[in-house]
């Protein structure tokens, strides 16, 4: 699997800024079979504004370069590093292989609440299809499952909208303990 923070053009080796020590997590998503590409666009433009180290895309979610794609990415897909599996699960396994842990992000009766899980940095997300979810496959792999809870008629949100507010969530934790650890580890 290539590294993908090779290519990162916002690299941290040489901040310009104290930020920017900051700006990329050890932090990755796997995206499983997302059908639309105005939704693979706005998860690039998201994981490029939360600091995602890059994007796994797999099965039928389309890849860079795609107009339709980039309608909603507006050039994060040159910013995000990313790379194409054809299999979720063959991707899963070499992610778990680079002992990354994988949390999915499904309504599961496995599932817990998703503010009350404190997450491993470094780590990789999983978000899936918008009609049929995260593959049971992927799901049995996973080291959490984790749920947003809904409070409307409408049992889930568009993956993209969960996707980010996913990624932010991840972030605060991850601000909040390089704050706590004075950046220590961090960056």
């Amino acid at each position: 699997m290539p590294r993908m923070e090779d290519r990162r053009k916002n690299a941290t080796d040489n901040p310009s800024t104290p930020d920017d020590t900051r700006r990329v997590m050890p932090v990755y998503a796997l995206l499983d079979n997302i059908r639309s590409a105005w939704n693979v666009g706005s998860m690039f433009r998201s994981a490029d504004a939360a600091g995602l180290a890059g994007l796994y895309l797999t099965g039928m979610t389309c890849t860079p370069p795609r107009p339709d794609l980039e309608k909603t990415a507006l050039g994060a897909t040159e910013s995000v590093p990313w790379d194409y599996h054809a299999d979720a699960v063959e991707a899963a396994r070499a992610i778990r292989a680079r002992d990354l842990p994988l949390i999915v992000l499904e309504q599961d009766p496995s599932a817990c609440d998703w503010r009350d899980f404190g997450f491993p940095f470094p780590c990789c997300f999983v978000v899936g299809h918008e009609v049929r979810g995260v593959s049971p496959e992927l799901i049995a792999l996973a080291d959490q499952v984790l749920e947003i809870p809904m409070a409307g008629i409408k049992k889930s949100l568009n993956v993209a909208v969960s996707f980010g507010v996913l990624a932010f969530a991840i972030r605060n934790q991850w601000l909040e303990r390089a704050d706590r650890e004075g950046d220590a580890g961090h960056g």
